[in-house]
């Protein structure tokens, strides 16, 4: 079998990279160690000019990529950043004579940013190895052997085979063997699930004992890996207002200190004289201190984090806004359907009218709902193939198949027109029929413009729903909201035994985005600034993408599998537990607090190290802790996030 290797190039590149970073600062430190021993102890005698050189080198070896980034910048107009302080803090040093200390900031600094750039890629290669799916080759068919492809090379309907052990490189349908799958790099859940012929199974679960033969359905670009994989990678691109507000800070921030750097240089002077070399180098050791380079990193890093801790428990956030958002949940609206209750549903009584069988009854409605894919079609298909196994639905002799918004369908069956819904639909065709008392959901059959009868068909409410209402109270979320477009009868029955707030029940598709319009602006005259509150709509991510899109925070429930509730949504819980809300809660404010953490610790060492320097305390060695250090322990806090333990 022949092998290759997938994606593994900047993984490689990243590892040659650091080891020449290494090997430069090795050879600049070496230099400098000469210069110094020559400088200090005298051990050759050479002149000023040729210890100079030495010194020169040692720098070019070691800031030169620095000097040249900053000389970029200034050339791109962006004049205030680590790069330019750094250069005018140890060019200036040269301009006072204090050489070693030029060199050696630079290579304390040097160092420090190796460390720290090894510590932000370790953080993030543990973010990829937390989710844990990225494929790395498929067993692709060709003739009677199976060679190992790279993912990305495998058309739709090539056959590949996934052995025991393995990830399921692209989504595809199984064509032959059967297995238990553990999809918990998706869903975070680690009770495994079956596979076998006709199912479809998703790239990135992992194949636990059988062996599969799967036709793949989907281009690697297209599967459920590579998607959830671009989602928390470019999950950066949607900025937090903690992570703008830095932003914004570090543009005023430097130019600020810069100019306070150059008032130390000249004020003291002036008013109360002394050797300008000493003014000159406080404020050079002020610059150095101010780098915000602590802030710009360690900020975002906290929220990659907290994006990727909640990828690895099934919870997809599109970005640090999203996050930063159930920080300040004050209305959560839920669908019913599929998101509280199971959306499984049954067929549990017929009633019937006078000259109707419940055979007729159910046949007629199985020929209305043979073009939906509704769940509430799909119960009464289902309980007519098990009344009658044999006899197939005859597609052809139906015809004028017409789905009415929010009442039901309509269809022709040869010289029959045959009605199926709630009772809106009757009402609306001016239909005499009974109004069956269940509080279950009601399907009315007629058939040319009489009344035939009456499906009852129960949806069961997840076992976890009334335990997510009861901790979003507790983790501080002011109202729950449920809406429908079931009967008043049916919803009321739910929400009183979820402990659900408030239900708009009976509504259409287009009055669910206007409820939660009216809940929008009743959430922001309340309480908190608007700007600070948010209110979430959770629903299946297919029929409610309006209401996704219109919420400050559009959940989608169940996104295992379907690429719309991945598209629609801002936020996707990966499997049919409402209770992940609460684990996504929990993610969001420990990655709040940590981010807080780190503001407020390195504006503290900042602010200190800035006193000191002012005052001629601290040194630019000192300096360089102050910027690189902090950095460094900053990423390293942030990285806490990976280890949070859920707590429902």
């Amino acid at each position: 079998m022949s092998e290759c290797k997938c994606h593994g190039g900047n993984q490689i590149t990243d590892e040659n990279e650091g080891k020449k970073e290494i090997i430069r600062i090795i050879c600049g430190a070496a230099i400098f160690a000469v210069g110094i021993i020559i400088d200090k102890l005298a051990v050759i005698n050479l002149s000023d000019y040729l210890i100079f050189s030495i010194y020169v080198l040692s720098y070019l070896i070691l800031g030169g990529n620095i000097v040249f980034r900053a000389a970029k910048g200034i050339l791109k107009g962006k004049i205030f950043d680590e790069n330019f302080l750094m250069s005018i803090a140890t060019i200036g040093a040269f301009v006072i004579g204090e050489y070693p200390e030029a060199v050696g900031v630079m290579l304390f600094y040097q160092v420090g940013e190796m460390f720290q750039e090894m510590a932000v890629r370790r953080s993030k290669k543990s973010i990829t190895n937390l989710m844990n799916i990225r494929p790395d080759y498929a067993n692709l068919k060709k003739g009677d052997d199976f060679i190992k492809a790279a993912p990305d090379t495998v058309e739709i309907g090539d056959i590949i085979i996934v052995k025991p052990g393995e990830k399921i490189p692209l989504d595809g349908i199984v064509i032959n063997g059967s297995s238990m799958l553990d999809t918990s790099a998706l869903t975070g859940e680690s009770v495994p699930r079956s596979a076998k012929v006709t199912d479809n199974v998703l790239s990135g679960c992992v194949n636990l004992n059988g062996v599969l033969t799967i036709e793949v359905t989907k281009v690697f670009g297209e599967s459920t890996v590579s998607k959830i994989i671009d989602l928390v990678e470019n999950a950066s691109g949607k900025k937090a207002k903690t992570e703008n507000f830095i932003t914004v800070f570090a543009r005023y921030y430097t130019p600020a200190v810069v100019i306070l750097a150059v008032l130390i240089a000249v004020l003291p002077l002036l008013f109360f004289g002394g050797e300008w070399k000493e003014w000159l180098h406080r404020a050079l050791v002020f610059l150095v201190i101010s780098c915000p380079c602590a802030l710009v990193l360690s900020i975002p890093m906290g929220f990659f984090a907290g994006i990727g801790k909640s990828a690895k428990n099934g919870i997809l956030v599109k970005g640090g806004n999203f996050l930063e958002a159930f920080n300040n949940l004050d209305t959560v609206v839920f669908d019913k359907t599929g998101t509280l209750t199971k959306g499984v549903f049954k067929v549990t009584a017929i009633e019937t009218a006078e000259n109707f069988s419940k055979d007729s009854v159910i046949e007629l409605a199985a020929h209305a709902e043979v073009f939906s894919n509704h769940p509430i079609a799909l119960s009464i298909l289902n309980e007519y193939s098990n009344q009658k196994p044999d006899n197939e639905i005859e597609k052809n002799n139906l015809s004028d198949y017409t789905e009415i918004s929010g009442h039901g369908v309509s269809v022709s069956l040869k010289d029959k027109t045959i009605l199926a819904g709630n009772d809106k639909l009757m009402i609306k065709n001016g239909i005499n029929f009974k109004a069956a008392q269940s509080t279950s959901t009601k399907v009315y059959v007629a058939v040319d413009g009489k009344f035939a009868g009456c499906i009852t068909i129960s949806d069961e409410i997840k076992s976890d729903s009334k335990d997510v209402i009861s901790m979003l109270k507790i983790k501080g979320v002011r109202k729950t909201v449920m809406l429908t477009g079931d009967t008043p009868q049916i919803a009321a029955v739910v929400a009183e035994e979820l402990g659900i707030d408030e239900v708009y029940a009976g509504l259409l598709p287009h009055e669910k985005v206007e409820k939660v319009e009216m809940l929008a602006l009743q959430k922001n005259n309340k309480g908190k600034p608007a700007s600070k509150k948010s209110l979430a709509f959770v629903g299946d991510g297919i029929n409610d993408a309006p209401v996704l899109a219109m919420a400050d925070i559009g959940i989608a429930m169940g996104g295992l599998g379907s690429d719309a509730a991945i598209e629609a949504a801002d936020v996707v819980l990966m499997t049919d537990e409402p209770s992940k809300l609460s684990a996504a809660i929990d993610i969001a404010r420990f990655t709040k607090k940590i981010v807080w953490q780190n503001i407020i610790f390195a504006l503290g060492i900042k602010g200190v190290f800035l006193a000191l320097g002012a005052f001629g305390i601290a040194s630019m060695w000192e300096a360089v802790f102050a910027d690189v250090g902090v950095s460094l322990l900053a990423v390293l806090n942030a990285m806490r996030i990976l280890g949070l333990k859920n707590r429902g």
